[in-house]
């Protein structure tokens, strides 16, 4: 159950969260969109919806079967728009984020950020903490990684995004980037999602190896009752007997979820497929789907790459791609 209040007092907010508990729901109370929303959470199948309506501050009363209360189109029905910087996804707008999966150096990160923000990029993306399936693998370059990209931001005039992987960094990341990120090994480490939930900042939610979209959204909905609603989901790919690809990239999940939420939605095909020669029919397939923008590997010499250079595009190939997506978004009625 989500009530809907217009300029309460907090006593009429203490009333409505007490009342909730005397019917065995858990009240958790947040803003949203310039009002005050109370969530029922529990089962309130025998609780009188018409009971909270007619409570004073009460502007109305939702009822919403899915377990995703906050992220569900039920609760919203108009697409969510998120901002991060200058950088727009949601609505008729196609935002692209393209940059190294690791930050390397100061030279490499800055000459990849004037590449794909002359080719059209929205966001920069490097990652500062790399979480690898081997310990022997690089795991970046951590607070001094973070410092390159603050100050290549800043040079270049290009907003930033970049993985967070310790509830404790939270606060220190949230001062170099304009975006938080949640990879897909921390899509249900909840305990960071509740940290992240106290952030100003917005989230990309990136889908677990092997989550299901239910679960996906329910990640969403941990970040959404704690008090931030700025997400932007990421397909990038899923776990199955495939082998050839470095993942599966699931399509159909964009569709879904367009029609389950109100979250924007984006595609990685550089994680989701593995090689860069299958960028560029996945992007457009990915669009073609439905989705509000891309977020894109860029290296200006993959093979010499630290991590995921047979995934990366070369600043030219961007170029390219992103010529090619333009006169896509402009047939579809968008702008990227």
């Amino acid at each position: 159950m989500i009530i809907v209040m217009n300029d309460p007092s907090k006593e009429e907010i203490d009333r409505i969260v007490d009342k909730l508990r005397q019917h065995g729901l858990e009240g958790n109370c947040l803003q949203s969109n310039g009002k005050t929303v109370i969530t029922g959470i529990g089962n309130a199948t025998t609780t009188d919806v018409g009971f909270y309506e007619r409570m004073p501050g009460v502007e109305k009363v939702i009822s919403i079967v899915t377990p995703f209360k906050l992220a569900s189109r039920e609760f919203r029905q108009e697409d969510t728009v998120v901002k991060a910087g200058n950088a727009v996804f949601g609505g008729n707008v196609l935002g692209v984020i393209a940059g190294p999966c690791a930050i390397e150096s100061y030279e490499q990160l800055r000459e990849t950020a004037v590449a794909v923000k002359a080719a059209g990029a929205c966001m920069l993306r490097g990652g500062a903490y790399k979480p690898r399936t081997s310990p022997y693998s690089f795991q970046g370059l951590e607070q001094e990684g973070l410092k390159i990209l603050h100050a290549v931001s800043e040079e270049v005039g290009i907003p930033v995004v970049s993985e967070v992987t310790d509830p404790r960094n939270v606060e220190l990341m949230s001062d170099y980037v304009d975006m938080l990120q949640i990879g897909t090994r921390n899509m249900q480490n909840f305990a960071l999602l509740k940290e992240v939930a106290k952030s100003d900042k917005p989230i990309l939610l990136k889908r677990g190896l092997s989550s299901t979209i239910e679960e996906w959204l329910m990640a969403a909905e941990y970040i959404m009752v704690g008090g931030n609603e700025n997400i932007v989901l990421c397909e990038r790919g899923i776990r199955t007997f495939e082998t050839y690809t470095r993942n599966t990239l699931d399509l159909n999940a964009v569709a879904v979820l367009k029609h389950l939420s109100h979250l924007p939605v984006i595609v990685d095909p550089s994680h989701g497929t593995g090689h860069w020669r299958m960028i560029n029919p996945m992007s457009k397939a990915s669009l073609g789907a439905g989705a509000d923008g891309l977020i894109i590997e860029v290296h200006p010499c993959p093979e010499e790459a630290v991590s995921d250079g047979q995934q990366s595009l070369t600043p030219g190939n961007f170029g390219q791609l992103m010529q090619e997506l333009k006169m896509m978004a402009v047939a579809m009625g968008r702008s990227l």
